[in-house]
């Protein structure tokens, strides 16, 4: 019936639109990179012991426990409390288990091992019986209360120990984070009780799917207190993401917003971690063995050797999450590191007078110095370059002040050096220093080990290379290129007119290399300087690479930096590099950022085909298929600019939440199905509804079939059936007593109403997961998102189900009805996108005027 309805023109577009789709979809949930993340082991068998609540606390959160993580002999010793470590809490996330701390926990505790216990962490977790909190808001309150009442239960645990916590780590994964920072809007809670907030996968900005009131109201109450209080907030936060792979929290909404006032807070994408530089995808987040140690490393330099427990000192805080998560050094974190070293010993010092220097270490016995004058080189070069691929945590790099060849005392560089995977690397620009004669290279005495040491001066514009982008249209059929024909080692490659998210790119780096008998590795490192989401790729040379250029958040109005592809290169080898658009990326672009929105755009459609056919039973008599009207009336020229105006007429303003409840006079069921929605869930209530009016249409299409068919055998019996038929207009007869046209166009009808009501019903399963999923706890849902909905639904679907347009054809106010949808489908996309929750309200009204439409 489609097929014929729809004709080729459209059957093509409809088919590239859905190619276009499964393009976006596939980039989205397969186009990444492997899973490169290694898995965290326990050493020994894990144990969760269930800390002892207070009764009146455990009968008022029943679904809800509190656990400590152990191994072992560790778990054994801990079963006797008090406790004697440094609190962390785990809070798991949308569906998550409290069993997820095991793996920070067994690393903390191999850690703590290693120092022989002088500090350890006592690692702890919520069981939050597994609720989906990002489909059904109605609980976080709930869990957030709940976890205020096991921070206070936690410091009980180590009172009268000599180093007692007066306050808690807390780790927050997805939702988790969220709850964490929800702690401190509530009444009571004393900001004092947390030190530390680290979140993972953290969606901070907005909910995924916001399919109920109660997730957005809980979002805006979170994120205006953090804004309206930044100055008094000095909780030291940092929130991870987990990246690319990660396909159920975008990364752009795990950025907790910049506010001028409020430096206490980082965001960064695992991809731009040091020592991690993978994305990780929603799970293994709490899994990724080097994102882990990174985060324990944080937390055994966050302790204060006075207190035993985590630092108060907000700049110790930040220094040392910039040290691990933002740009380390390659060296041990120092919180006063001194900046000036000596350089003294028995050592030689070997002056180098080059531009360009490469030194091979490999079983020396002696310690050298290699000095670099730099005052013939100022008059020549703008900036100096070293690198070496000893990943040790010395000091080897140093500026000595007012010396001709050698210097006792030397300003130690290694602190402003940078960690890459294979390289420890350094740029200098040679007017910040201008107190410095001489550069220092230090080779220490090593045995067995080899490792190679480079450094050149150069001027900025030769390794700064400046390549546009390709247009978006360009579909990849074109590209730009730059070679890179001299032997630098390091090169920034600046990507013009790249800035926003639905832009994405394949460059390709093809190097050729001569004379080269040994492997030799290049990094490429995507750098997006107004957000830390740096990529890195590690090629062995000669080859062939391909690198994926995205963004996770657009570049804002007022900043005017590059994004850059840095490129730590060979000087034995010579590099080409070719930029152009990815058509599929940018489709994936599209899905990731604006797929949320895609039930909308589908209950528009539908609306406006429902407008069409009421506004075609009441002009020509009848009502017209399904898809000839899908054809004819769902454009999106139709709805799209009276979203663009409404959307800047309105701004920020939103829909009165208050629904109106009309109560006619319904039959029994329609009593009871409202007392179900008042006891138990409305959600639940709609279901039931709604396939009591599924049944109304089916037992209508086989009555159909049935009249059809006795047509087909006894066609005289059949006619003097249908004029019979045609004197009765009661549309509460029963349907064989309708006219064959009369009860197809019903059908037609029905058949609309059904996808209406079935997106409705989709998008109130949530709730009804959650109630069924904690039916053993609570028989009422409390809050209930779907209530009033139903309360309005139920006595209109009960309507309906006994509506036949025969009925309605002469109804006063069908033509009012009929042009209701088309303002209506674009209030759905205007301000359902954004908030599914919305949309049904949207949905009932030219529902309950088309029931209206018997009476008037």
């Amino acid at each position: 019936m489609f097929l014929h309805s729809v004709n080729l023109w459209n059957l093509a577009f409809y088919a590239l639109m859905v190619f276009m789709a499964t393009l976006g979809l596939w980039d989205v949930f397969f186009g990444f990179e492997e899973n490169k993340c290694s898995m965290s082991y326990m050493f020994e068998y894990p144990e969760y012991q269930k800390i002892e609540l207070p009764k009146k606390l455990a009968k008022r959160y029943p679904a809800y426990e509190l656990y400590l993580y152990g191994e072992g002999s560790y778990a054994e010793e801990h079963k006797i409390l008090p406790l004697t470590g440094i609190p962390v809490l785990f809070l798991p996330g949308n569906a998550g288990s409290y069993k997820q701390v095991r793996s920070i926990g067994s690393i903390a505790l191999r850690k703590a091992e290693d120092i022989d216990f002088k500090y350890h962490f006592d690692f702890f977790s919520v069981n939050f019986n597994e609720e989906l909190v990002a489909l059904y808001g109605g609980s976080l309150q709930k869990q957030t209360k709940f976890v205020h009442e096991c921070i206070k239960t936690i410091l009980k645990l180590y009172k009268g120990q000599e180093f007692a916590p007066k306050s808690v780590a807390i780790i927050g994964h997805s939702m988790g984070g969220l709850v964490a920072r929800a702690l401190l809007t509530l009444k009571n809670f004393k900001q004092d009780l947390i030190n530390l907030l680290i979140t993972q996968a953290t969606p901070h900005v907005a909910p995924v799917m916001p399919l109920d009131r109660f997730i957005t109201d809980f979002y805006m109450t979170v994120n205006n207190y953090w804004i309206l209080n930044a100055r008094q907030i000095n909780l030291t936060t940092l929130s991870v993401a987990g990246g690319f792979r990660d396909y159920q929290v975008r990364s752009g909404l795990t950025f907790l917003p910049k506010l001028s006032h409020h430096t206490s807070a980082l965001s960064v994408v695992s991809s731009a971690v040091p020592k991690t530089w993978v994305s990780t995808d929603h799970l293994s987040i709490v899994w990724c063995k080097q994102l882990q140690l990174t985060t324990i490393r944080a937390f055994f330099d966050l302790i204060d050797a006075d207190t035993k427990q985590i630092t108060q000192n907000p700049k110790k805080k930040l220094s040392v999450l910039n040290h691990h998560f933002i740009r380390h050094p390659a060296k041990h974190f120092e919180e006063n590191p001194s900046i000036i070293s000596d350089l003294t010993g028995t050592s030689m010092w070997v002056p180098v007078k080059v531009s360009k220097w490469t030194y091979v270490a490999y079983n020396e016995s002696d310690k050298i110095y290699f000095t670099f004058p730099l005052a013939n080189h100022r008059k020549i070069y703008t900036h100096v370059y070293c690198q070496s691929t000893m990943l040790d945590t010395n000091s080897w790099i140093f500026g000595c002040i007012n010396s001709t060849s050698m210097c006792r005392q030397g300003v130690d560089l290694s602190w402003k050096a940078e960690l890459l995977p294979t390289i420890k690397s350094l740029t200098l620009r040679l007017q910040d220093y201008p107190s410095l004669s001489h550069l220092v290279v230090y080779v220490p005495s090593i045995h067995g080990s080899k490792f190679v040491v480079d450094c050149e001066f150069f001027k900025k514009e030769t390794r700064s290379i400046q390549l546009p982008v390709t247009h978006l249209f360009s579909f990849g059929l074109s590209s730009r290129k730059v070679i890179l024909n001299t032997s630098g080692l390091f090169y920034n490659i600046e990507l013009l007119n790249f800035g926003q998210i639905y832009q994405a790119f394949k460059i390709n780096v093809v190097s050729k290399c001569s004379g080269v008998k040994e492997e030799i590795t290049s990094i490429y490192k995507l750098h997006i300087p107004w957000s830390y989401e740096d990529s890195l790729t590690i090629a062995q040379v000669p080859s062939t690479t391909e690198i994926s250029v995205k963004l996770h958040i657009a570049q804002p109005e007022n900043d005017s930096h590059v994004a850059l592809l840095k490129m730590y290169t060979s000087s034995d080898c010579q590099y080409e590099v070719t930029v152009k658009t990815s058509f599929s990326q940018i489709l994936g672009q599209v899905v990731r950022f604006h797929g949320g929105a895609l039930p909308a755009y589908v209950i528009s459609s539908i609306l406006l085909a429902y407008g069409g056919q009421l506004y075609s039973l009441f002009s020509a008599g009848h009502c017209l298929e399904y898809a000839t009207m899908l054809d004819k009336e769902a454009k999106p020229y139709k709805v799209d600019p009276f979203v663009i105006m409404t959307k800047f007429l309105l701004g920020p303003s939103e829909l009165p939440k208050d629904i109106k409840i009309i109560s006619p006079d319904l039959p029994i069921l329609t009593v009871v199905l409202i007392i179900v929605s008042w006891t138990t869930c409305g959600a639940f209530a709609i279901l039931l509804t709604y396939l009591y009016y599924v049944c109304k249409v089916v037992h209508l299409q086989a009555s159909l079939t049935t009249f059809k068919n006795s047509q087909t055998v006894n066609p005289k019996h059949s006619r003097r059936s249908e004029k019979k038929s045609n004197h009765h207009k009661d549309s509460t007869a029963h349907p064989l007593r309708l006219s064959a046209s009369d009860a197809e166009d019903s059908l037609r009808m029905h058949s609309t109403v059904i996808n209406l009501l079935t997106w409705t019903v989709l998008l109130s399963m949530p709730s009804l997961i959650y109630w069924l999923k904690n039916l053993r706890y609570y028989f009422k849902l409390s809050p209930d998102p779907c209530k009033p909905l139903a309360f309005i639904l139920i006595p209109t679907m009960a309507l309906l189900g006994n509506t036949y347009t025969v009925s309605i054809k002469s109804s006063k106010l069908l033509k009012t009805t009929s042009q209701f949808p088309l303002p209506l489908a674009v209030g759905v996309i205007a301000f359902g996108s954004a908030h599914l929750y919305r949309v049904p309200c949207f949905v009932f009204i030219p529902l309950l005027l088309h029931a209206l439409c018997n009476f008037m």
